[in-house]
């Protein structure tokens, strides 16, 4: 009897034995097989000579859908791991990394491994196709961008594409196919780039010294230092390695610009680009070509740490301080720690890029874990001119200070661009009743509806609630009811106010929710089309806009002081980002930061662009309150109908909790910071430990306890190394 173990993407701890005698059957491939009722595409992850289950409970699997392994051992060894730290389900964190439209169950018939043109097919004019034919001419140009099509790809598509195939198929132009074998192109030779100064000369030395080998290394960069040029030069030189060279970035909105860029200095090499903004289908094909060899350079948001790669040869984490790359719901990894241990698995070198380094990586590289190295100067141009704004002498209008309107204006004057930066978007982020005090509370968050004036809208940003203004206090029938703050569409129309002339371009996640809308409109930034741009944290990391000359930074102290030991990290990272977008080209920037405490010693570090001195004292307040990078933590989040019933269920596990390891301290359940979201209460119960080793040991015993010990009446989730409390 042969047996498959198979990991299936349920939320339990444990792997499934099957029944299985196809020959196919290898540790890697995707297989269907029957769960309960419903019928399920797993992972097979072992071939166990015996099993726990006895002979007659044994279900046969109903197909290996694969004739190659989709996952090599090396995949599975991080997953593996990934689980295990992260104390997440095996199956249910193998599955999360497959695209969807390679774990999906189709139809019962069998269908081919793919489909490619036939000699007919490849002769087709796609301008004599109908006009209307708007889905085969889709099919047309998938079918042409590689020599085979896997059928999950199509099958991933819409209805439309689907039909276009049958037709493709009956008319001659379309055959069965099996996908190629990897391909190893002859050579990548690399488009010349501009000349590297010293110190990016070291910086690039000592990245391909390191190819063959571990060896993790922080490239500690000013703004606009040229970080992106070595990473190119240390990717060419191991893609002449004939290897593969893999680069995360923290956000989608940076992806197609840094593709553009990676495609145009590598013309003859194969990118594949993996984020949650692309369809299904295209996901599906960028991962095959990563997982085939075919693609060299790997190209994506955090679930990219996963991406198979048959010759993995360097990995880079830009912006690697930035929270985007840990996980918040589910499968809670954090890309950047497991892009460093995949490097120690497979042997290569790890990059890790930044202007502010998360203080965790800072402090690894300062006592010699990692290797630092650093880019002090910017490419040709000098650093920008920070200076604060007290805006208890200067009263802002409307939230803009007399000074940066001055400012604005003689920018405007001199054909220059400018920006006015504030992380909030909406007009204003609270609506209120100056009669009786009512303010627009979310019903079902602990946070306020934002006031969206152009849509007469009042939304949460955090669950996502949509209603009308009201006309009238919903309270005292006071038609009198006021914005109170500002977001970007207020600041936007205040600017328009003091500039009717200027051209006026607000970049926020509500103008940038069409597809192509963010490429356009950066393309009008560099053409010179726009006079001021209003911005989010879009804005903030690796554009590089060479007439944006001034940067004003709005409502900066709302993230000074927070209950978060981080904020103070967070919002230094934050600045400094926004602050490098200014004068990145032969006039020196600009950079107006209002405030009413413009002697905080955040502001201070910040004007003198000091961030080793603004690190190093941050790192001694952690070690002095027993906070990571000096400490290593856990946090079980529970939500409930009532936050009672969430503290209740924390209590409880908390008692579980004290009698396991004396190394490990156990605090007292307390509310969430926002304690309300999308109608659930939350709470959460904070673990320590001086010993990752300790703590992890202690989570492998207490989380089995906590699993025995559920209640249906509280949902929980464990997050390792949390990023946000």
């Amino acid at each position: 009897m042969s047996l498959i173990r198979v990991a299936l993407d349920v939320p339990v701890e444990r792997l499934f034995d099957y029944r299985c005698d196809d020959p196919a059957a290898r540790i890697g491939a995707r297989v269907m097989v029957p769960f309960g009722r419903r019928r399920l595409i797993g992972i097979i992850v072992a071939r166990p000579e015996h099993s726990d289950v006895p002979p007659a409970g044994l279900k046969h699997a109903l197909r290996v859908l694969d004739e190659q392994p989709l996952l090599g051992k090396a995949d599975l060894k991080l997953l593996g791991f990934a689980a295990d730290y992260y104390v997440h389900p095996l199956g249910s964190a193998i599955m999360a990394t497959v695209p969807a439209a390679l774990r999906q169950v189709r139809s019962r018939e069998q269908n081919p491994a793919g489909y490619a043109l036939t000699p007919a097919g490849a002769a087709i004019d796609a301008l004599a196709l109908p006009p209307r034919a708007r889905a085969q001419q889709g099919l047309l140009s998938l079918l042409r961008g590689s020599p085979v099509i896997p059928h999950a790809v199509i099958a991933a598509e819409s209805a439309a594409i689907r039909k276009a195939l049958k037709t493709f198929i009956a008319q001659g132009w379309v055959r069965a196919a099996t996908p190629v074998a990897p391909v190893q192109p002859d050579s990548h030779r690399a488009a010349a780039g501009p000349a590297l100064n010293g110190e990016q000369a070291a910086a690039v030395d000592a990245i391909v010294s390191s190819l063959g080998h571990y060896q993790p290394l922080l490239l500690l960069g000013i703004t606009g230092s040229g970080k992106t040029e070595v990473y190119l030069h240390a990717i060419a030189a191991a893609l002449a390695r004939n290897t593969q060279a893999l680069l995360l970035v923290p956000e989608i909105a940076l992806t197609p610009q840094l593709q553009s860029l990676v495609v145009t200095r590598f013309p003859g090499t194969t990118v594949a680009t993996l984020h949650s903004g692309l369809a299904d289908g295209e996901r599906a094909a960028h991962w095959e070509a990563a997982r085939s060899g075919k693609a060299r350079i790997i190209l994506g948001t955090r679930l990219a740490v996963f991406a198979p790669l048959p010759a993995p040869g360097l990995i880079i984490v830009d912006e690697e301080h930035d929270s985007s790359f840990k996980q918040g719901e589910g499968f809670r990894y954090s890309a950047r720690d497991l892009a460093v241990v995949r490097a120690r698995q497979a042997g290569v070198p790890v990059v890790l890029g930044s202007a502010t380094p998360a203080l965790e990586t800072y402090r690894n590289a300062i006592d010699g874990r990692y290797r630092l190295l650093r880019l002090s100067q910017r490419i040709h141009a000098l650093p920008p001119q920070i200076d604060c704004i007290d805006l208890q002498q200067d009263h802002p209008a409307d939230g803009l200070s007399g000074r940066l309107i001055a400012a604005i204006r003689t920018r405007i004057e001199c054909g220059e661009q400018s920006m006015v930066f504030i992380n909030r978007r909406g007009y204003a982020p609270v609506l209120v009743c100056g009669s009786c005090g009512w303010t627009s509370d979310c019903r079902r968050c602990s946070a306020k509806l934002v006031l969206h004036l152009r849509e007469r809208r009042l939304r949460c940003h955090h669950c996502g609630h949509d209603g009308a203004v009201p006309v009238a206090c919903p309270d005292c029938g006071n038609a009198d009811l006021a914005p109170v703050g500002q977001g970007t569409q207020r600041i936007e129309a205040a600017l328009a106010q003091h500039f009717p002339k200027a051209r006026i371009l607000r970049i926020d996640r509500d103008t940038t929710r069409r597809r192509d809308a963010w490429p356009d409109m950066r393309d009008r930034i560099r053409e010179g089309a726009v006079d001021i741009l209003v911005g989010t944290q879009i804005l903030a990391k690796g554009h590089d806009f060479p007439q944006l000359n001034l940067v004003g930074i709005v409502n900066a102290d709302s993230m000074l002081y927070s209950s978060d030991f981080r904020a103070p990290e967070r919002l230094y990272a934050l600045l400094t980002q926004v602050a490098g977008r200014a004068g990145r080209s032969n006039i020196r920037g600009q950079v107006l930061v209002q405030t009413r405490f413009p002697g905080h010693p955040l502001y201070a570090a910040l004007r003198n662009q000091d961030f080793d001195a603004f690190a190093r004292e941050l790192l001694a307040e952690r070690r002095q309150a027993g906070f990571p990078p000096y400490m290593h933590q856990a946090v079980l989040r529970a939500e409930s109908r009532s936050v009672d019933l969430a503290l209740q269920f924390l209590e409880n596990a908390a008692r579980l909790a004290r009698g396991i390891s004396p190394s490990v301290s156990v605090y007292d359940p307390i509310p969430a910071g926002m304690m309300r979201k999308a109608g659930r209460e939350r709470a959460h119960l904070l673990l320590q430990s001086p010993s990752r080793r300790e703590l992890r040991a202690f989570l492998g015993a207490w989380h089995p306890q906590l699993a025995k010990a559920t209640s249906s009446a509280a949902r929980w989730a464990l997050d390792v190394d949390p990023a946000e409390l």
